[in-house]
């Protein structure tokens, strides 16, 4: 490999890449750092030196250091003394937070491998940083590999951060060291690192959706007549509604996901309407706050006057799959939890990667991956639907992966595909995935970073192109840390994680429901729909239906069968909606003490109770308790509850 990186820099093999047994993606990458005019006799990169530089740097970046916080404290004490340190880079490929063996660390103070050292090919030449943000996929550099010979006394595995919003490269995550720590495998350890840095960001920007929308919400309920556009707090469109005249909708820098300006926390109003492009019309623009900083930003556009102006349809209409009797599935849904998980749900299909579907039971996963599948660019696409929990244990591997003849006893002659090879250039969807035998998962793993499978019994590699869609009524993360399921595979499996709200967190949407399964059943039983009686209606609406929408359309389904005449009253209503919960109508974690007991006394205890279950998460008690955070805000200060 010296041979060749003497020869190369010396232009006598340039002509003639494959005279020397370079890898392709290095010989490109040489070819790009002779083209940028990188010195190969450099002696270290360069480094941002002022302080107050570097320290503004690490703030702008603050969320991913945060992200990749859990990830850094789980391997230090593993490299402590392994010959090696573990980098977290920017977009740009500056180093801004380092962990690993102390003598490495100072070593690589010499080459300016260190917090500030600036590591991307224009700056150093070929190296796993620069090279893996260049070429936006995981890769490792070995020794005489790297273009500058300063460098060649190292190796380095990299592995680019991807946004889990737009799929933006972020950062890289690298492990470095001497050569003699070189292993292939030291790219699936950085692989494993990125994917958990970009699950922990999902989860932050999940958040910060929540609190922006619902922070919209609070302070414009009724500004639905023009179309309106919420920008993150780096000034991407994170949620678009009522953009529905052909003025707006052939604008792809109207799309989700784009950047529409360069957002930040000291933007007027003024400013963000300056900042905006001059075509844009605005009937107005609201700064959105939370926790007393900018989080985010509403504008409101101005329509074409001619096109009408409604508040926009609550209803996914996914249209019946190719040679399929079906009907058309619809998801309803206008809460903004809904509304944000099915921007998601759009936003993972057309980025192509794995989705994880968590949800209680009935609440409309496999609504979702429908959804997910309706997106893909072909219209025949295979859909192929894997139960984990109803395969037994010594079979879901032959369904799955397949088998050839004689694999095991009861194998089909002749062999069979697997659900990997039914569902190639479509969607594979996987129910009960935490119910998956965890011997099996590996397997798993393997076919998902692979694209390929084996079928059980055979050597022959098969490639597969599958979206995999997994569902889950259970709390995977608290299976991970039990050992019941790999942590690599979650890791994997959530690029995208899409939380499908349970119907009492959406009471908004059962007027919605009730009117649509009132309407489809009345149409399928050719009879008038369902008069609901006010009592009804607001009995309904105060109801937690445990068994979410799926309890909904059964209760309208035997009403249609029950009822002879068209009025619903309360004794038609099955008992348990009149049940109180846990015998007392409040939730079942509360101790109520027997003396002394008021509506005040109950309702702040409720709200200390949930703090204490919530570990002071007011974002999730907010959840629990069915109130927004500023009357969550409000009731904690009227009770004069300490605030965590």
């Amino acid at each position: 490999m010296r041979e060749a990186w003497e020869s190369y820099v010396a232009g006598q093999s340039r002509a003639r890449p494959d005279a020397y047994p370079v890898r392709d993606e290095i010989v490109q990458s040489w070819q790009r750092s002779l083209n940028m005019g990188v010195d190969a006799a450099k002696q270290h990169s360069r480094k941002i030196e002022a302080e107050e530089d570097l320290y503004q740097l690490r703030r702008r970046n603050l969320s991913l250091r945060r992200a990749a916080r859990s990830a850094l404290a789980r391997l230090e004490p593993h490299l402590a003394d392994a010959r090696a340190v573990l980098l977290l880079t920017d977009k740009d490929g500056v180093i801004i937070d380092a962990i690993g063996d102390p003598s490495v660390l100072d070593e690589g103070q010499n080459i300016h491998l260190e917090v500030g050292g600036i590591w991307n090919e224009d700056a150093i030449g070929t190296n796993g940083i620069g090279t893996a943000l260049k070429t936006g996929k995981p890769t490792y550099v070995h020794a005489a590999e790297h273009y500058c010979q300063s460098v060649q006394a190292w190796t380095c595995a990299g592995a680019p951060i991807f946004d889990p919003f737009d799929r933006s490269i972020i950062g890289v995550v690298d492990l470095s060291g001497p050569p003699r720590i070189f292993r292939r495998h030291n790219v699936a350890l950085v692989m494993a690192a990125a994917r958990e840095i970009e699950i922990a960001l999902a989860e932050q920007q999940h958040q910060e959706r929540t609190l922006l929308l619902e922070a919209f919400l609070n302070s414009s309920n009724d500004r639905w007549s023009s179309g309106v556009l919420l920008l993150d707090k780096m000034g991407r469109i994170l949620f678009r509604r009522g953009l529905d005249d052909k003025g707006y909708q052939a604008r792809p820098e109207l799309a989700v996901g784009k950047r529409l300006l360069p957002l930040n926390a000291g933007m007027t109003e003024y400013d963000i309407r300056a900042a905006l492009p001059r075509e844009l019309e605005m009937d107005g623009i609201e700064r959105l706050e939370f926790g007393g900083r900018m989080r985010g930003a509403a504008l409101f556009l101005k329509h074409n006057r001619d096109a009408p102006l409604t508040r926009p349809e609550a209803a996914v209409r996914i249209k019946p799959r190719a040679n399929i009797d079906e009907e058309e599935v619809v998801i309803i849904g206008a809460a903004p939890k809904m509304l944000e998980a099915l921007e998601l749900a759009k936003r993972a299909a057309a980025a192509d990667v794995t989705v994880l579907i968590q949800g209680e039971t009935g609440v409309g996963k496999e609504q979702f991956a429908r959804l997910v599948h309706s997106r893909l660019p072909r219209s025949d696409a295979p859909y192929v639907t894997v139960n984990c929990a109803a395969i037994s244990k010594d079979l879901i591997g032959a369904e799955l992966f397949g088998h050839v003849e004689g694999a095991f006893t009861g194998a089909v002659r002749g062999g069979k595909p697997g659900k990997f090879e039914q569902a190639d250039g479509g969607v594979l969807c996987l129910d009960e995935i935490g119910d998956m035998p965890i011997e099996l998962q590996p397997y798993l793993l393997r076919a998902l970073e692979q694209r390929a499978v084996y079928r059980i019994g055979d050597s022959e590699r098969r490639s597969v192109d599958v979206q995999l869609v997994a569902m889950t009524n259970r709390n995977l993360r608290n299976d991970v840390e039990a050992g019941r399921f790999r942590r690599d595979l979650f890791y994997r499996i959530g690029i995208v994680v899409i939380d499908v709200p349970p119907l009492r967190e959406r009471a908004v949407d059962i007027p919605l429901l009730l009117r649509h399964f009132n309407e489809g059943f009345a149409k399928r039983f050719a009879r008038e729909p369902l008069d609901f009686s006010p009592e009804v209606l607001e009995r309904l609406g105060a109801y937690r239906w445990p068994g979410n929408v799926r309890e909904l359309r059964n209760m309208m389904e035997r009403l249609f069968l029950l009822k002879t005449d068209t009025k619903v009253h309360a004794s038609d209503l099955p008992e348990e909606i009149f049940e109180p919960v846990d015998g007392l109508g409040l939730v079942p974690w509360m101790d109520i003490p027997d003396t002394g007991t008021s509506l005040e006394s109950v309702e702040a205890m409720t709200i200390r109770c949930a703090m204490q279950v919530e570990n002071g998460n007011l974002t999730r008690v907010a959840e629990k308790l069915g109130i927004s955070r500023p009357t969550l805000y409000r009731k904690i200060k009227q009770y004069d509850i300490p605030r965590p």
